[in-house]
């Protein structure tokens, strides 16, 4: 009789220790599709903000969170048939009111997946490795990338704000590219000297200031300000005036006293990023060269070569073409997809002789 009353109890206790170490393993595994799925989201949110950008959307709802005050552009539909009677080519219109909250939507929305991959992180803290700290950071930067989100709307596009929220929005996209990598399974890589990753990181460091060159052109509306190529306005030279394009507390196409910025000025931010972009494009593809054939690496620069390849295209098309909203927006992705590339193969030199493979807590 005892043996059949202790009967249950063993059952029960048999199936706790069999279904403890599963726990884990069932979070762990919905913790990764969670990082993958929040990565590309991330990317993709990033060239839908500057599709935002591109198409002079990011005052289509001039307030913020609403629209007017309403959830959504459906119940602003008077306030803004009233905008676009006011000043029919503005900012406002139902189309760009609608893009700019699609945005916010998904900014929200990939907001709450970063708080469940905190939460996940927390949760597998207890295992070897685990460490919840850059979720942490991870959630820290899209609560502040929120914030300049919407500083940029209360702020009337200033270009400081702008391109700060763009910066911070690669930052991001950087922090979840790394979560990511822990969790992606790549051969090994050869040890190698402390330099070679030291490189990297200048190259990384160079690529991250030509984003911001890059963003500060966007934010400024200066892409058309040299029509041709190599030279610009016919001259290696031309007339600029750095000090007025790169005054940083000004509001949009305005100088520091309020007056229209000048010519010269957007002239000054467009060459400056142009011919930077070549001292970029030399380094990391000289880097992304020399480990094409490495193994664990070499997926990695193959794809940074080709990206460099697409960034210089659709930046000369842009400037033949006259900025087309595809070719810019392409050009917005290929920089995204730069930074994606430079911190997975910092990644993977911070590990020499280590490869990560899922199901394994090898950080």
């Amino acid at each position: 009789m005892n043996r059949t009353a202790d009967a249950p109890a063993a059952t029960r206790a048999t199936a706790r220790q069999t279904a403890g170490p599963d726990r884990p393993s069932r979070l762990l595994s919905r913790y990764r599709k969670l990082v993958f799925l929040t990565w590309f989201l991330t990317l993709d949110l990033i060239m839908f903000g500057a599709f935002v950008r591109l198409t002079d959307s990011g005052l289509g709802c001039p307030d913020w969170p609403g629209c007017y005050g309403y959830l959504s552009p459906l119940g602003a539909g008077q306030h803004i048939r009233d905008a676009l009677e006011a000043m029919p080519y503005g900012p406002v219109s139902a189309f760009k009111a609608w893009i700019e909250m699609i945005h916010r939507y998904a900014g929200a929305f990939l907001g709450m997946l970063i708080i469940a991959i905190t939460w996940c992180a927390w949760r597998l803290r207890h295992l070897p490795r685990r460490s919840p700290a850059l979720a942490g950071c991870v959630l820290i930067m899209v609560c502040i990338q929120g914030a300049f989100g919407a500083w940029t709307v209360t702020h009337r596009l200033m270009p400081l704000v702008v391109t700060t929220h763009l910066m911070l929005g690669m930052g991001l996209l950087a922090l979840m590219t790394w979560l990511a990598a822990r969790e992606k399974a790549h051969a090994p890589v050869p040890d190698a000297p402390g330099a070679e990753r030291a490189w990297m990181i200048l190259g990384f460091a160079v690529l991250f200031l030509q984003v911001a060159l890059g963003g500060w052109v966007s934010t400024n509306y200066a892409a058309l300000a040299c029509m041709d190529f190599p030279t610009c306005h016919g001259a290696w030279l031309p007339a600029m005036d750095f000090r007025e394009g790169y005054a940083l507390l000004r509001g949009l196409g305005q100088r520091a006293s309020g007056e229209i910025i000048s010519q010269d000025a957007l002239t000054a931010i467009h060459w400056t990023h142009r011919n930077f972009a070549f001292f970029v494009i030399a380094l990391l593809g000289l880097l992304a060269w020399r480990w094409h054939r490495t193994p664990g690496l070499a997926g990695p620069a193959h794809l940074l070569l080709a990206l460099l390849a697409l960034q210089l295209l659709t930046g000369l098309t842009t400037i033949f073409f006259q900025w087309p909203l595809l070719i810019a927006v392409m050009h917005n992705g290929g920089a995204a997809g730069l930074v994606l590339v430079s911190v997975t193969l910092l990644w993977r030199l911070s590990r020499p002789g280590k490869s990560a493979r899922p199901g394994r807590e090898t950080h």
